[in-house]
């Protein structure tokens, strides 16, 4: 999965504002030096997070941003689909494929996006910010053969690994 830089602002800033704690609005200047962002690009990816109901945003001389939500509340899917849409791994088939294949194919990437959008949805901006958590204490640990080779698969990979070998096996009706 690819991440736009607009995403990587948008999850920087949030991921600022909810370690801030701030119970007043943070003006986009300061959370912009903070966190070494453009100003004017970042406004607009605030924007787009208070469009999205990630944000709340005030006018005025003491305006600025504030989560609309605790960071326990708000998930990595939702500040990447408030900034690039729903998450989709529409794959178009262009040319003459075998409907058998592209029914399984269609079926697989399916089987990808679910399992994406789980994945995202159950990872909080605030558990990204705890010293104590890791990326690796909010996914189970998964040994396969590609460990014994000293590389790693997340466990989104071997979930869908051993998800796709069904599909991959499923008669075909049509």
């Amino acid at each position: 999965m690819k991440l736009s830089r607009t995403v990587a602002y948008a999850l920087q800033a949030t991921m600022q504002l909810a370690q801030s704690g701030s119970k007043v609005p943070v003006p986009c200047s300061q959370i912009a030096a903070q966190g070494e962002m453009p100003e004017r690009f970042l406004l607009q990816v605030l924007r787009s997070l208070v469009t999205h109901g990630v944000l709340q945003s005030t006018r005025g001389v003491d305006g600025g941003y504030m989560l609309i939500r605790p960071g326990g509340q708000i998930s990595l899917l939702d500040v990447i689909e408030a900034i690039d849409g729903p998450v989709n791994a529409h794959l178009p088939l262009q040319g003459t494929i075998d409907p058998a294949f592209q029914d399984n194919l269609k079926a697989a990437m399916h089987l990808v996006n679910d399992t994406t959008r789980r994945q995202l949805a159950a990872i909080s901006i605030a558990s990204l910010i705890q010293p104590s958590e890791s990326v690796a204490a909010i996914q189970p640990h998964q040994e396969d053969a590609f460990e014994s080779r000293g590389e790693q698969r997340s466990a989104v990979s071997v979930g869908v690994g051993a998800e796709l070998s069904g599909v991959a096996n499923a008669p075909h009706v049509g």
